[in-house]
């Protein structure tokens, strides 16, 4: 039985550290941890924050794999949560600073002012339907 278990855990394992690498190596490509270190001024930190994206990329990759629960609370849900919404959020970002689409956004409809404010309202609009959707509880 265990022999049978053997070649598709290896495969899966295996799989999971390429997607987990390619993933870290998108982070460090579009700029996200030294944009993290420079907007938090922890530059004397940055082998933690390496070793924390590794650690999680492992931990995330073996919890995926071999499907474990942990069971954490309501509390430990609404902390995963924000750390997820933290992580999303930072992608995001990432992303569109990387292509600039706010600003061209903004010159292409006239906007001069209220510029943060746009950016404010679109998290809290996501904020809001993300609680929204889980409230639903669609998708599970």
């Amino acid at each position: 039985m265990a022999e049978k278990q053997i070649i598709p855990a290896v495969v899966g394992l295996s799989g999971g550290f390429v997607i987990a690498g390619g993933v870290i190596a998108l982070m460090v490509g579009l700029g996200i941890i030294t944009r993290f270190v420079g907007i938090t001024h922890t530059a004397k930190h940055v082998k933690k924050y390496e070793t924390a994206i590794l650690a999680g990329a492992i931990f995330g990759n073996l919890l995926t794999v071999h499907q474990i629960r942990i069971p954490l609370g309501i509390f430990g849900l609404v902390l995963m949560g924000v750390m997820f919404g933290i992580f999303v959020g930072g992608w995001i970002l990432a992303l569109a600073e990387i292509v600039n689409i706010f600003p061209i956004f903004a010159r292409r409809i006239g906007i001069t002012k209220g510029y943060s404010l746009i950016v404010i309202a679109i998290a809290v609009g996501k904020t809001a339907g993300s609680l929204y959707h889980f409230y639903r509880r669609w998708g599970m």
